[in-house]
């Protein structure tokens, strides 16, 4: 369903170096005609011909791995033997060559896939409750892996060298430990976590004995660096999604004939996973029948229903409007009462988790608000949910644009306001983590009690057990995925948070799947969902970046300079003048603007491309479908 499952778990639209090809491979495939054409290409050949043709179709496999009696190896070997020697020494070592990089690449990735955890899991998610359920946790896990990463990264750049230069710097004070630890600093971020190295506060300017290795500069790198293996994966992973929504999408018709009569697997011998495979054909073909019926309600429609249904979506588009300039006055409201704090306690704890309380009350009501609405605009079901996804992006991050934007007006005189900016992400993040554990254990398992307990009550059976909803679900992760995004700068510690977070995360959703959850009744082929919840990544990324090159204030390995690059000025003063002017010339307008040039020119050259692949297609695609007539 969701294009995260072919991202993260096949490699089909990864490894095709054109989707043309791919394109016309999966025609192809779905054509009746395909199995009795390649049968009769496979009579008109000679035998011996016809089986070196077969074993040696994929060049990756060793000549030992095939399913060949030996005479039949020696006869390859000299036919390769012989086509080395005609093609020429050159192009028979830079075949053999691309042969073992592919070889490597695919043990390589074989390895590395048998390393991701809870595969089997995983397996049996997708078997009980289809594709897109296990999609959540494939991209929980891609999440998972990529918090890691950056964990690595600002460990070696930031933690280490300020850790190491505060142990050489004899006049540091000591930390106050847990001697005035308060249980409610953890969800707070105040106290002992203030000072620790969970802040921005807490990295200074320290030098490490050269112009070119302080805190400062090794701070920037580590974050640009985080930065900018977000920009390349998520680019990347916007890309495949894209071009998998555009190859599945109204171009796309499967056959369900090939599914029913061609999509068993014969090697299965477990009856569980006999079932499993079952549960995944079927609710395969459920999707398929659910599309095709719409669509002939759609033919059916006539002139005055159209009319009528139009009026309608307008006057809920405007209902829409509506909720959310609402949602963002509440949002406005609630940082307004935060500022208002007195010396109780209770009173001011509920104050400070008022602004995290109200964002995520209204991220949670007016997404199932939206889809409530969507499904009287009487799209289909791949459109509704596109359309929920939508307002359901612009709502989270235009609330979350609105809350940085009042929270900064709101502590201008604030001593360090970067140590406040990032305890308001980390209390975003803890918060989420406890409404996950309120909704599991205090909602859902208690809703599954009362239906087990009471069976014969109708109206708690009308209650029933709850349905995962797979695309609210996603579009939390990547929510809070944007936030630790935008407060990684001020809160360097908050992808350790976020791992921790997401690995208390898989284990709760996985018990509410499992334990609390049905199979869902409506199935969506949802792969342009993928691009949204990537875009939504980027545009929290941009965030961040208009985040961190604010102005700055009196605290952190920053202080005293206006920008951040400001810190570089040292260091480049000691490099050699070529370089400076290099340098100098690389950060002026003038190679902006002939780097942009470059950029649309190369755009321009691919929008060509793709152009003329689409029209190469559309001749294909005629050319098979008058072969499988004929």
């Amino acid at each position: 369903m969701l294009v995260f499952v072919h991202a993260a778990e096949s490699c089909s639209s990864d490894l095709s170096s054109d989707s043309c090809e791919y394109y016309q491979t999966e025609i192809f495939g779905q054509l009746p005609s395909s199995q009795a054409h390649r049968w009769l290409h496979a009579e008109t050949i000679a035998d011996d011909q016809s089986l070196l043709d077969r074993v040696s179709w994929n060049p990756s496999v060793p000549l030992r791995n095939l399913p060949v009696c030996l005479q039949d190896k020696r006869d390859i070997r000299d036919r390769q033997h012989l086509q080395r020697r005609s093609i020429g020494y050159w192009d028979s070592w830079r075949q053999s060559q691309q042969k073992t990089r592919r070889r490597l690449k695919e043990h390589v990735g074989g390895a590395v896939s048998g390393l991701l955890p809870w595969r089997h899991t995983l397996h049996k998610i997708e078997g009980q409750f289809g594709v897109g359920v296990k999609a959540y946790f494939v991209f929980l896990r891609y999440l998972l892996c990529l918090n890691l990463l950056y964990c690595v990264i600002i460990i070696g750049s930031v933690l280490t060298p300020t850790l190491v230069s505060r142990a050489q710097d004899s006049s540091t004070h000591r930390s106050q430990g847990f001697q005035n630890f308060s249980f409610k600093d953890i969800f707070f971020g105040s106290g002992v976590l203030e000072s620790s190295p969970v802040f921005y506060g807490f990295y200074t300017h320290r030098s490490l004995h050269l112009d070119c290795l302080n805190t400062p500069i090794l701070f920037l790198l580590g974050m640009i660096s985080v930065l900018f293996l977000s920009i390349i994966m998520l680019v990347r992973r916007t890309v495949v999604g894209y071009k998998h929504s555009w190859l599945t999408g109204n171009r796309f018709s499967s056959n369900l004939s090939y599914k029913v009569f061609c999509g068993w697997d014969f090697c299965i011998q477990n009856p569980q996973a006999a079932l499993l495979k079952h549960n995944f054909i079927r609710n395969e073909l459920r999707m398929d029948l659910e599309e095709q019926t719409f669509q002939q309600r759609v033919q059916q429609r006539s002139l005055k229903h159209w009319v009528q249904l139009i009026f309608l979506r307008i006057l809920l588009n405007f209902l829409v409007l509506v909720l959310l300039g609402s949602s963002f006055a509440l949002i406005y409201f609630a940082i307004q009462q935060k500022t208002k704090c007195e010396n109780n306690w209770t009173a001011c704890t509920m104050l400070e988790y008022l602004p995290p309380i109200t964002m995520t009350t209204v991220n949670y009501i007016l997404p199932h608000v939206f889809s409530k609405i969507s499904e009287f605009e009487d799209y289909s079901l791949t459109i509704q949910l596109n359309l929920t996804l939508i307002r359901s992006i612009f709502l989270k991050l235009s609330s979350l644009a609105i809350y940085l934007v009042f929270f900064i007006m709101a502590t201008e005189k604030h001593k360090c306001r970067e140590n406040e900016f990032g305890k308001e992400m980390y209390k975003l993040t803890i918060f989420n983590l406890l409404e996950c554990f309120f909704n599991a254990f205090c909602v859902a398992y208690p809703r599954v009690l009362l239906v087990e307990s009471f069976p014969s009550s109708k109206l708690v059976q009308l209650l029933g057990k709850k349905q995962f909803e797979i695309t609210f679900n996603v579009l939390d992760l990547v929510y809070i995925q944007t936030v630790i995004l935008v407060g990684v700068f001020y809160c360097p510690l908050l992808p350790a948070i976020n791992t921790v977070r997401l690995l208390l995360l898989f284990y709760v959703k996985k018990f509410t799947v499992v334990r609390c959850c049905v199979p869902p009744q409506r199935m969506f082929r949802t792969a342009s969902s993928s691009v949204l919840f990537h875009f939504m990544l980027l545009l929290g990324l941009f965030m961040s970046l208009k985040v961190i090159f604010s102005k700055l204030s009196t605290c952190g390995p920053f202080e005293g300079n206006r920008t951040l690059f400001k810190v570089t000025s040292v260091c480049i003063n000691t490099l050699p003048i070529p370089v400076q002017t290099t340098i100098g010339y690389m950060s002026s307008e003038a190679f902006a603007f002939a780097l942009i040039l470059a950029e649309v020119v190369i755009l321009t050259s691919y929008v060509s491309r793709g152009r003329a692949n689409r029209k190469a297609i559309e001749r294909l695609k005629d050319m098979l479908v008058m072969v499988s007539v004929t």
